[in-house]
């Protein structure tokens, strides 16, 4: 039986195999590390691996972003043609003179003339405006036959303040006394009648848009003498032939003036076709007019180009989405993507219509208003 002594109970070795102090402690420091660096490796792996699963789950549940989408409209869809036309006064024309003699006074570009001014001086005498739409064809003294020009002199001299009784086509006692009254307050010689081309006839007061000659000059019946217009201002365009049928009497239209100013008018004048010149080649156009709904956001501006917003065709009920939703299916075929309600989407093949403000008129075999139709974000 073997006992244990002391020397038997005593601890391992602290030598190596070779004799060497410290080989125990060289392996446990060994087996020190190694589990150490197993440890490491484990919870690091357990780390790398919670990481890599965290950032694959938030993958999985994030939501992708919505597509923009757009429901289907039914409604009035318009569309238009954008022209550019001219800003300027109404009724530009030369105005001549039927006096001979020698120009003496001119008003100053850009002066309005009203009722009994005068337009300008011949021989140190007066031509002075006065309201009719009829132009002076005659001189106006006692023994001269009836006419509508002697009505619209006596409704001038009343508005003046220089005729009493009721404007009618006769010239009479009534009518000289009333001329002579005007021609003393005008510092006039006093003859009671007017001679042709002493008067000018015009519908409404006028503007001065320059003159024709300088005073000095030699004036003659049928001289030009000044460049006239009305106070009011319009645009005006002429239309191809193939834009006629935008040119509708009365018809509302959208205006953009210089400096971007928005405003609105309507066609008050269509005329008939009428060859122009245009960069040396002559072709037939449509004259249009228009008036403005608030001639006064025109401010100072005389004349400028502006850009015309003709409505130019309407379609009721019909179906349409934002020209960005269509898609092409094919080299022939357009269609859209329907959002179903499960977040997929759909093609559908679509005809189009009218395009008009950004939107497209679309019919087809499943659609129908208020669905969503995706649209890409550009």
């Amino acid at each position: 039986m073997t006992h244990l002594t002391p020397e038997n109970t005593s601890p391992p070795s602290i030598y190596d195999d070779d004799g060497n102090r410290g080989g125990g402690q060289k392996r446990r420091k060994t087996l020190a590390i190694g589990i150490t660096i197993a440890c490491v490796l484990v919870v690091g792996g357990g780390i790398g691996f919670f990481a890599l699963s965290s950032a694959a789950q938030k993958e999985a549940v994030a939501p992708k972003a919505p597509a923009a989408t757009a429901a289907i409209q039914k409604g009035t869809l318009s569309g238009s043609s954008t022209k550019t036309g001219t800003l300027a006064f109404t009724d530009p024309r030369p105005l001549g003179s039927a006096i001979g003699g020698t120009l003496t006074a001119l008003p100053a570009p850009g002066a309005q003339i009203g009722l009994g001014v005068p337009l300008y001086a011949v021989d140190n005498n007066p031509i002075s405006l006065l309201h009719g739409s009829l132009p002076a064809w005659r001189g106006f003294e006692q023994g001269m036959e009836d006419g509508p020009d002697v009505k619209q002199l006596e409704e001038s001299l009343a508005a003046l303040g220089y005729f009493a009784g009721a404007p009618d086509t006769k010239f009479n006692w009534s009518t000289a006394q009333a001329i002579k009254r005007w021609q003393k307050a005008t510092g006039q010689k006093e003859t009671g009648a007017l001679e042709l081309g002493r008067i000018i006839f015009a519908p409404g007061d006028l503007r001065v848009g320059g003159a024709k000659v300088a005073v000095g000059d030699q004036v003659g019946p049928g001289s030009p003498v000044l460049e006239v217009t009305g106070l009011e201002k319009q645009v005006t365009l002429n239309l191809g032939l193939s834009d006629q049928r935008l040119a509708v009497m009365g018809g509302p239209v959208g205006l953009e003036l210089p400096g971007g100013v928005k405003t609105t008018g309507k066609i008050v004048a269509v005329g008939a076709p009428e060859e122009k010149e245009n960069n040396g080649k002559k072709e037939t156009v449509v004259p249009v007019t228009i008036a403005l709904d608030d001639p006064s956001v025109t401010g100072d501006i005389q004349q400028a180009s502006v850009s015309i917003n003709l409505p130019s065709e309407t379609r009721e009920n019909v179906l349409s989405v934002p020209v960005e939703a269509l898609i092409a299916l094919d080299g022939n075929t357009f269609g859209v993507e329907i959002m179903q309600p499960d977040g997929t989407t759909r093609r559908v093949p679509v005809t189009t219509g009218l395009f008009a403000a950004g939107n497209v008129e679309v019919s087809g075999d499943g659609i129908s208003e208020g669905q969503k139709v995706v649209v890409p974000e550009l």
